[in-house]
Formats: C-alpha cells, structure tokens, sequence
C-alpha cells in the first residue's frame, strides 16, 4: 500500500528537519520545499496528499500559495504560523486553508491534526447511503462526489463536502457547532467555532446562497444550524 505523501513547506530548516522526521516515524513520505515557488512547483508536479504550509515565507508567502493552489486543486492544506491572531486563523481558513497550527507547537499536535484532516478527506470520499439529493438548484450525486449549482460543476475541498453532507443528511434538524465539529473535524476539535462558521461562510458562497433569506443553510442564532428541507 502506498504511502501517504505530504508536502512541508518552511523556510527555516530546522523545523523542516523536525517535521519531515517526525512525519516518516509515523508513516508518512514527507517531502520539502523552503519557499512558496517551490511549493507551487512541488505541488504541480507530485500532486500531494495533503500539504504543510509556512505562512511567513520568502518569495511568495503561504496566504498566496493557498490562494493559487485554490484555484486549481482541492488538495488539504494546513497552515502553521508563529502569528496566533484569530484575525489571521480566520483569514486562513478563508482563503481555503483546511486547519491552522500557532507556532510553537507539539509534534504530538501535529500529527493529530494531520490524521484528522486526512480522515475528514478518506470521509468526503465514502460513498453516502443516499445516492443522489436535489434541492432547488443544487444536486448532490453521493456516489460520484459531485457538487452542481443551476447544472455548474462545484469544487469543494474534503473538509467542505463533509460539513455539505453531514448537513444534507440531518436536513430539517438543527446541529450544535459543537456537533458538527465533533462529526466533521474530529472529537480532537470542540472549541474552534471560527471553523464552523468560516467553512458554512465558503459553502454559502460557493453555493450562492444568501444567509439573510436562505435556500440551503440557515443559522440558528447561538446554537448552530439547520440544512432547510426542500420546499
């Protein structure tokens, strides 16, 4: 079985060393690059499981790689930064980031934090009990992993498609933040609200839908939300 290859992008090399080491220990194949251009590059031609981004880099920083990567791959992504600002863990996930590490951290972190977003990607690509949902304009076909909006393909990244799911299929039923955290990000999250309410912001906006006078989601002030049933 091949093993599952990850991308570290840093341009300090001791922590590329420390990552990269601890990454092949569990059973990884990890791979580096020390600046954005070489992430970019290293990202087209090997085409990773999941990558590892420095935010603070030369050349080009991580918030521009994530950006360029965005527009053609759904590969997970997740960011490190020695900046702890909510503003700057918002902006990440924002822009497509799948989860945001403050430096320092622990390894032990880490390696958590890449199982759970490789678990979210192994869980959007598991076929769903329901083969095919319709609602208004938006068709999700379960089988195939397929997003349409008035017929226009969708991409979403593993992370969006779970939360799309886990919402479709409690349609009608109001999820905690708590909850969805817990069944989309893992029982390693239960705090991190931000996650849920930037990533139901990027499903709204990839489905063209108005949080105001809602088709799919609507928010449930201070408690969660609810996927509406279809009229």
């Amino acid at each position: 079985m091949a093993k599952t290859r990850i991308l570290v992008v840093d341009d300090e090399i001791s922590i590329l060393k420390f990552v990269s080491a601890s990454l092949r220990s569990a059973g990884y194949e990890p791979s580096l690059a020390l600046d954005g251009q070489e992430a970019l590059k290293a990202i087209e031609e090997t085409l990773p499981d999941l990558v590892i981004l420095d935010i603070t880099m030369p050349k080009l920083d991580g918030f521009e790689v994530c950006r360029r990567v965005r527009q053609w791959s759904q590969v997970p992504i997740i960011m490190l930064s020695a900046r702890g600002s909510e503003q700057d863990k918002v902006e990440c996930l924002r822009i497509g980031a799948d989860d945001y590490l403050v430096k320092p951290f622990a390894i032990e972190e880490l390696l958590a934090r890449v199982e759970a977003v490789l678990r979210r990607t192994r869980a959007a690509e598991a076929p769903s009990v329901e083969p095919t949902f319709v609602s208004h304009d938006l068709q999700v076909n379960f089988a195939e992993r397929r997003v349409t909006v008035g017929g226009r393909e969708v991409n979403l990244t593993a992370t969006e498609y779970s939360l799309l799911r886990e919402l479709i299929l409690n349609r009608g039923k109001v999820l905690t933040h708590r909850m969805l955290l817990n069944r989309v990000w893992g029982p390693e999250y239960g705090d991190e609200r931000d996650y849920v309410r930037v990533f139901v912001g990027r499903l709204r906006h990839k489905l063209g839908d108005d949080a105001a006078s809602p088709k799919y989601i609507r928010t449930e002030s201070g408690v969660g939300y609810r996927f509406l049933n279809s009229p």
